[in-house]
């Protein structure tokens, strides 16, 4: 037989419910944002529930299962999610990063100019001075 719905049992069961899912995503938040590797196991030891507990929840599952597989792909240490770059942001910085490439090509193609007049030059003055530095 269910509980009435207002009885102080389900009251105090329907609290206790919200207080552990607050739980559960403060911490599942705090080691995202700190860099910690989420998994299961570190979410329920972080907020002080069981894992299987976690396992009944489905957006806390989804939302563990997908920084786990966005954060195992990465080499050395995860990047939080709120630090994670977007589409757009990332192409803005890969199309600032080839203005950039080009622009030092520029130059280096005018320094190249550049040098290889003064070479030319300078292979003009000493054949008019005869090969003699010292002239």
């Amino acid at each position: 037989m269910r509980p009435d719905p207002l009885t102080p049992l389900a009251v105090a069961a329907a609290r206790r419910h919200e207080l552990t899912r607050a739980r559960a995503i403060q911490a599942l938040r705090e080691l995202d944002r700190a860099g910690a590797h989420v998994t299961f196991a570190a979410v329920a030891a972080a907020a002080g529930i069981s894992r299987s507990w976690l396992y009944t929840q489905p957006d806390i599952r989804d939302q563990i299962q997908r920084l786990r597989n966005s954060t195992s792909r990465t080499s050395g240490a995860p990047v939080p999610a709120g630090q994670r770059p977007t589409g757009a942001s990332q192409r803005a910085r890969l199309t600032a990063v080839l203005q950039r490439n080009q622009a030092l090509a520029d130059e280096n193609a005018r320094l190249r100019r550049q040098l290889a007049r003064a070479l030319g030059d300078q292979r003009t003055t000493r054949t008019r001075s005869g090969n003699n530095p010292g002239r």
